[in-house]
C-alpha cells in the first residue's frame, strides 16, 4: 500500500525550558529527580550522570560517573536514591546516591543477561530487579542477595517491562509484537496470556495499576490500550503517529495519554470520553460491497470474465471491498483514526462532522524521542534521544490541567 502523508493540527506545544549538552553518544534513558530540580541520563557514552539546575538555570552536572559497557536503560527509586543502570554487556549495575546528589557509590553488579539489557525495574516491595534483554529473557533477581530468582525466554528479543508491584505480575514486549504477561514468583513463573494486536516490534509499555490499563507503543506506528482489569479483551487502537512510538505516559488523575514517536512527534490522547474499538478485518474472495473478484479468486474471474481487484478494508466496518467501493477517506477520532483513513462509501455517509471532531491534539518535540519522563505535578517532561540532547518542556497545556486537579487533592 502506498505511504500517505498527513499533516499534523497543531495546537499550544509544549514550552523548551532547558536544553542539556554534553553527552558524545545516544541518550538512552532521562529521569527527572522529584522534588529537586535535577534530572538523571545514562548513555551509550557510558557515562551516568546527574544534572542539578544551578542559579544561572542552566543544567550542570554534579555526578559524572563511567562505567564498564555502554548504558541502555534505568530504574531510579528516589525514596531510597537507589539506581539501577542496564548495560549493553548484559549486567546490571546498583549505585546508592547521596543526599546532596554529589555522590554516588556501587553497590551491586548483578549478571542479569547475556546480551544488551533493554528496561529494567526495581521493586522495593519484593527487593527485586526485573529486567529484560537482547538474549530474549525477562529475569528477576534479588536485591538482597545479588542472586538469580528466575528467568523466561521468548522466541524474540524482549524489548520493554512492565510490573506490577502489588501482585508480582510482569508485562513483557517483544519484537515480534507480542506482550506477555507473567505471574513472578521466587523460584518460578506461570504464563497468564499472551496480548496480541500490535503489526511491529514493540517499543515501549506503560500500566496503570489504578484503573488497570495498559498501553503499548510500536514500530507500526500505533498505540494499543488494553483493558486488563475489564477482563473482556477490550482494546483500543490510536492511530496519530508517523513513526515508531518510543516512550508513552497515561495521567491517571486528568485521563489522558501522552505518546512520543521517533521523529519528535508528541501526542495527547483524551482518554476520558467514549470510544469504540476498531473491528477486526474480514476476509473474502470478492468485494463485500460489488462483490467483484478479489485478483486471487481464479474461478469468479474465469467464470464473470472479469479482471479481479486489489482487496482494501473499510476502517470503520471491517469489510473487505475494492478500491471503486471505498474511494473515500476521513478522520474518525472514536476509533483513534486522528487522521484520513480509507471507509467504504456506505459507511462514509454515515459519519457525521460532528463524529470528525479530534480526540488528541499533536505537538512537535523537534528531536529524536527515544525515552521520555513526566513529572504531572510540577508541569515538567524530559526527553532524550539519539541526536544526543536532553530537553526539558513546559507541558502546557497538559500540565496546568494535571497540576490544578493535583493541588485541589492535596
Amino acid at each position: 500500500m502506498a505511504a500517505e502523508i498527513h499533516s499534523r493540527p497543531q495546537t499550544a506545544r509544549p514550552i523548551l525550558l532547558n536544553k542539556i549538552e554534553g553527552h558524545s553518544d545516544a541518550v538512552n534513558a532521562a529521569v527527572l529527580i522529584p522534588k529537586e530540580d535535577g534530572v538523571i541520563t545514562v548513555s551509550e557514552d557510558r557515562t551516568i550522570r546527574v544534572w542539578l539546575k544551578r542559579d544561572s538555570g542552566q543544567y550542570w552536572p554534579s555526578i559524572y560517573h563511567t562505567v564498564s559497557s555502554p548504558c541502555s536503560c534505568m530504574s531510579y527509586h528516589h525514596d531510597s536514591r537507589r539506581i539501577f543502570i542496564g548495560q549493553d554487556n548484559g549486567a546490571v549495575v546498583e549505585f546508592l546516591i547521596s543526599e546532596d546528589f554529589n555522590k554516588m557509590n556501587h553497590v551491586k553488579t548483578y549478571p542479569a543477561h547475556q546480551n544488551r539489557v533493554s528496561d529494567m525495574v526495581f521493586s522495593l516491595e519484593s527487593e527485586w530487579v526485573v529486567s529484560t534483554g537482547h538474549d530474549k529473557s525477562v529475569s528477576w533477581m534479588c536485591t538482597q542477595s545479588g542472586s538469580m530468582l528466575g528467568r523466561h525466554y521468548f522466541t524474540a528479543w524482549a524489548s520493554c517491562l512492565q510490573y506490577d508491584h502489588d501482585t508480582q505480575h510482569a508485562f513483557v514486549g517483544d519484537y515480534s509484537g507480542q506482550i506477555t504477561l507473567l505471574k513472578l514468583e521466587k523460584q518460578t513463573y506461570s504464563t497468564i496470556t499472551t496480548l496480541k494486536g500490535h503489526e511491529g516490534s514493540i517499543a515501549t509499555l506503560w500500566w496503570d495499576p489504578v484503573q488497570r490499563l495498559l498501553f503499548s507503543g510500536a514500530s507500526d506506528h500505533s498505540v494499543i490500550m488494553w483493558d486488563i482489569g475489564g477482563r473482556k479483551g477490550r482494546t483500543l487502537l490510536l492511530q496519530g503517529h508517523h513513526e515508531r512510538v518510543q516512550a508513552i505516559r497515561y495521567l491517571q488523575l486528568t485521563r489522558q495519554l501522552v505518546s512520543c514517536s521517533a521523529d519528535g512527534g508528541m501526542a495527547v490522547w483524551n482518554m476520558d470520553t467514549q470510544r469504540e474499538e476498531a473491528p477486526q478485518w474480514l476476509d473474502s474472495d470478492s468485494c463485500q460491497k460489488c462483490e467483484q473478484p478479489f485478483f486471487w479468486n481464479i474461478k469468479q474471474m474465469w467464470d464473470t470474465k472479469t479482471m479481479g481487484l486489489r482487496q482494501h478494508h473499510c476502517r470503520k466496518c471491517g469489510n473487505a471491498v475494492c478500491g471503486k467501493c471505498s474511494s473515500k477517506r476521513t478522520t474518525f477520532p472514536i476509533m483513534g483514526f486522528e487522521f484520513p483513513v480509507r471507509v467504504c462509501d456506505a459507511c462514509f455517509d454515515t459519519i457525521k462532522e460532528e463524529d470528525r471532531t479530534p480526540l488528541a491534539t499533536f505537538h512537535e518535540g523537534k528531536h529524536n524521542i527515544a525515552h521520555m519522563d513526566m513529572d504531572p505535578s510540577r508541569g515538567l517532561m524530559v526527553t532524550c534521544g539519539s541526536d544526543r540532547i536532553v530537553k526539558v518542556n513546559n507541558t502546557c497545556p497538559v500540565a496546568t490541567i494535571y497540576t490544578v486537579q493535583y493541588q485541589n487533592q492535596l
